[in-house]
């Protein structure tokens, strides 16, 4: 079984709860465990609030996109923004590491989304935007009907 979907939205921080639930909602025909769909949607809400925080920051106008692609019992998520990029990724990637301590933010996105998930990549550019990349293979895989 293959299927995919996509959506795009404007970097304001409402928007992540549509993501979270969005996404919830296509991977739920796998008929994940309520585990796997609590983690998925955790690292949803992560990488799009970094997407909106850190990567447009105060421009509300930015795009986020997201693009679900589920294959075989395995899904793959890619969250992407076209804003400021991560200037050292690898410092970024430590565990409470932020670059807006005036958030209160706790450093901990990437490091979740490395806990929760198969596989984490990213990739970023100053000034062109991130792109991560989530791969979690579910336990039980079913088949979707038509």
């Amino acid at each position: 079984m293959r299927n995919r979907m996509a959506l795009s939205f404007t970097a304001v921080s409402a928007n992540e709860s549509f993501a979270r639930v969005s996404v919830a909602a296509f991977v739920a025909q796998l008929d994940p465990t309520m585990d796997e769909l609590t983690e998925i949607k955790t690292v949803v809400s992560e990488a799009v609030t970094n997407a909106i925080i850190h990567g447009y920051g105060e421009n509300d106008e930015g795009i986020v996109y997201v693009e679900v692609e589920l294959v075989d019992g395995t899904v793959h998520l890619v969250v992407r923004d076209e804003g400021l990029g991560i200037l050292n990724l690898e410092e970024a990637r430590q565990p409470l590491y932020t670059s807006k301590p005036e958030l209160e933010r706790s450093g901990m996105g990437f490091t979740i989304m490395e806990n929760f998930m198969d596989d984490v990549s990213v990739e970023s550019s100053r000034l062109e935007g991130t792109t991560v990349t989530l791969v979690k293979r579910l336990s039980k895989q079913n088949v979707l009907c038509n």
